[in-house]
């Protein structure tokens, strides 16, 4: 697999295990200065299982995520829009042939419709995601910038989606300037699994049964000019530390090649899906305490980078892994065409665990002073790709997301929350704008007029 050197990921995993204290004492000191990992670095970080060692690099994850990003979480809603596929994965409900799977696509209107859903929740960031096949008489692009176009068009009362991100099949560079034209956010695409012959494995046919192919994906879309990308390894195809590794070794050469790596990255661990047997036994199953350390090590090798936790992990470990790194998580989650709004009458790509509703979810937040976040200013004010790791590698874009997402949050309050949430969530935002300094404290003060004033989308 292109980029991925197997032999050097099992040589650094070797030799991770024979760190000492002091080796991972000084990988954390310099961790903490907010300064990227090496893979040998990460490798010994994974190795690590003592439990004062778990503990401390906890520990330095929580601080590391704080200082770039400080104590906000943004929150965001998945849209699947088709759940047909033209490939076969055996972990996947969605796969083609699976005869246990009810099919459907949305139209237009039905994800608009969708979209109105979840505007009258108080969601403003959406994932779309769809299976890896066109509709009938479109291509692939074209449905995808039609289900784009759609979700932005959608209106309850003054409430629209303030950014649209897409996970779906990997396209060709025409195509991928197509979709950016369409004013997508983040173009999310997983490889799954980064070992060669696990990939061959589990990826039987279909287009996705190529690994390179959907490696080099993500370079097709950069060349294309959509800066901000998000990947991520299925975890529990294959062995954790050797993905964590791969998945390095893949930032590494999109660093080099365009001088800035993903935008976000997932965590996702196989689920339980309607007609896939490999799901109910995941060959390589983590622990919790295994999950936890890997989101903890990710945050340490990439500290700029934002890490996004689904509905797939219960409501405990979420509550738990938040503090370990996480910056953005899903929201009362369905994952098949038309969930919000008829029950999930077609079946999903896998079982969600934490069904939790968006407000539900705030007030959890709020209890553990956690600052809800609905913003997408970045992107409006086209702080993406390098432009926005200059900002968050010094940690300096903390600054403007704390304004950014009390204002947000905010809104959210006004326009959506129950008396008890409103009253918890203004004394959050009370103790949160006292931390403020001058010029951010002006900042919101401001916008919070103009809310008060009734106007709505407001941001720095």
């Amino acid at each position: 697999m292109k980029y991925i050197d197997e032999g050097r990921i099992e040589g650094l995993l070797a030799e991770a295990g024979k760190s000492g204290e002091s080796k991972i004492e000084s990988i954390l000191s310099k961790a903490r200065t907010l300064k990227r990992l090496s893979l040998e670095e990460t490798a010994a970080l994974l190795a690590a299982d003592d439990t004062t060692a778990v503990k401390k690099i906890h520990e330095a994850a929580a601080y590391v995520k704080n200082e770039i990003y400080g104590n906000r979480i943004v929150l965001f809603a998945p849209l699947y829009f088709s759940n047909y596929c033209a490939n076969t994965c055996l972990y996947c409900a969605f796969q083609s042939g699976n005869p246990e799977l009810k099919r459907k696509y949305l139209s237009a209107d039905e994800i608009r419709e969708q979209v109105e859903w979840l505007l009258k929740r108080g969601h403003k960031r959406i994932l779309l995601v769809a299976g890896e096949s066109g509709i009938p008489g479109k291509s692939a692009v074209d449905y995808y910038i039609e289900a784009v176009q759609a979700a932005y068009s959608a209106r309850a009362g003054n409430h629209y989606i303030k950014r649209v991100n897409i996970n779906c099949a990997p396209l060709s560079v025409d195509d991928f300037k197509k979709l950016k034209a369409s004013q997508i956010g983040t173009f999310q695409l997983f490889q799954e699994t980064y070992h060669d012959a696990t990939y061959r494995k589990y990826h039987i046919k279909g287009p996705k049964s190529d690994p390179d192919n959907r490696l080099d994906a993500i370079d097709r879309a950069f060349a294309a000019g959509i800066d901000d990308v998000g990947i991520g390894p299925l975890y529990g195809l294959y062995d954790y530390k050797f993905e964590t590794l791969a998945m390095m070794m893949h930032i590494e050469h999109l660093e080099k090649k365009f001088n800035v790596g993903p935008h976000t990255i997932s965590v996702p661990r196989i689920e339980p899906a309607v007609g896939s047997e490999l799901s109910l036994h995941p060959p390589y199953q983590l622990t919790d305490d295994e999950f936890k350390k890997l989101v903890a090590v990710i945050r340490l090798s990439v500290p700029y980078t934002g890490m996004i936790l689904t509905t797939r992990e219960t409501a405990k470990m979420r509550d738990d892994v938040i503090n370990l790194g996480i910056s953005q998580i899903s929201a009362e989650s369905r994952v098949s065409p038309g969930g919000y709004s008829d029950n999930e009458k077609a079946d999903g790509q896998f079982t969600t665990s934490d069904r939790r509703s968006l407000e539900e979810l705030v007030s959890m937040l709020i209890d553990h002073n956690y600052i809800p976040s609905f913003c997408a200013a970045c992107y409006r004010r086209e702080r993406t790709g390098e432009s926005f790791m200059n900002l968050a590698k010094p940690g300096l874009i903390k600054g403007m997301c704390s304004v950014n997402a009390l204002v947000t949050f905010k809104e959210y309050l006004d326009d959506f929350a129950s008396p008890a949430v409103k009253e918890a969530g203004y004394k959050l935002i009370a103790r949160e704008t006292a931390k403020l300094n001058a010029k951010s404290k002006e900042q919101v003060s401001r916008l919070f007029s103009a809310i008060d004033a009734g106007m709505r989308d407001e941001y720095v």
